[in-house]
């Protein structure tokens, strides 16, 4: 029998406990974020990679098995980063790495565990709850004195049907229907303050959606890389307001995945992601943003 979830987040512990359980499957989300400067040196190009490289060398948790979010995860054919796949990619990818319906899945990154997030929302989108999020990722495995193992893992595939659930996600219309007074929603930035800001930004423009507060999601985590808990995560998440829907994006929706688990964790229902993000809504230049870029 699977092993059963009672959080969005489970501990090294936890999860050293479980190592080797029937229907459990372990993934590694990483993905490794390469800036550097566009041709007018204006502004900062970015480059994504998955963590084959340090999955492989540098060791991941025992049977664990790694997820490609810069490609099988993500839709090809957007033109933004990471926006969701379509069911019927995200069903085959996931089926893949061996994970079946009846799976329970704990996700990690090597990084801050956005990545990790990120791919732990998909699988709530798509309609499989089974699916909690290491605390604090490879870095407290490895803190914790807990085994690894090197080299490449070779899933075996198996059957996996999603169930689309479209609540999980907003446009960039219903964010403009937010603004028009239209609907109602809390819309909450992610991203770092000096992004909010306006000060610093990896897009062509920079700021935030008007009517917006920033939680950023580094601020969500404590000093060694576990989410915060009670009552600083409550204390931190406190200037949400309380509307029937959360809005939560960034600049391309990953770091907002940290932001839904948190929230998760608070048991606040009625989130939705902001699928494409600042990356969609700073392109079209008629979409006012806060401050204004210089």
């Amino acid at each position: 029998m699977a092993p059963v979830l009672t959080s969005p987040v489970v501990s090294a512990q936890w999860l050293a406990d479980h190592l080797g359980a029937d229907d459990l499957t372990i993934v590694d989300a990483t993905v490794l974020v390469d800036l550097g400067l566009d041709g007018d040196a204006d502004h900062e190009s970015v480059a994504y990679a998955t963590g084959r490289d340090g999955f492989e060398r540098d060791g991941h948790v025992p049977g664990a098995v790694l997820a490609d979010l810069v490609a099988e995860f993500s839709d090809p054919d957007s033109g933004l980063p990471f926006t969701r796949p379509g069911a019927a990619r995200f069903q085959a990818a996931v089926a893949a790495l061996g994970v079946s319906n009846d799976s329970t899945v704990v996700v990690y990154d090597t990084v801050d565990g956005r990545w990790a997030s990120r791919l732990w929302w998909l699988f709530h989108a798509y309609g499989h709850d089974a699916v909690a999020v290491l605390d604090g990722g490879w870095s407290q495995w490895l803190a914790h004195g807990k085994p690894y193992d090197l080299g490449r893992t070779d899933p075996v595939p198996a059957r996996f049907a999603a169930t689309e659930r479209p609540e999980h996600w907003v446009d960039k219309a219903f964010v403009e229907s937010v603004l028009a007074g239209d609907e109602r929603a809390a819309l909450v930035s992610c991203s770092p303050r000096d992004e909010f800001d306006g000060t610093s930004s990896r897009l062509p423009r920079s700021g935030h959606i008007p009517g917006s507060v920033n939680v950023p999601a580094e601020t969500l985590l404590a000093d060694d890389g576990t989410l915060a808990r009670d009552p600083v995560l409550h204390d931190r998440l406190a200037v949400v307001p309380d509307e029937p829907r959360t809005v939560v994006y960034c600049a391309t929706g990953v770091s907002a995945s940290v932001d839904a688990l948190a929230l998760a964790v608070l048991g606040r229902s009625g989130v939705s992601v902001y699928d494409g993000s600042l990356s969609e809504w700073v392109a079209d230049p008629a979409a006012p943003l806060l401050p204004a870029a210089a």
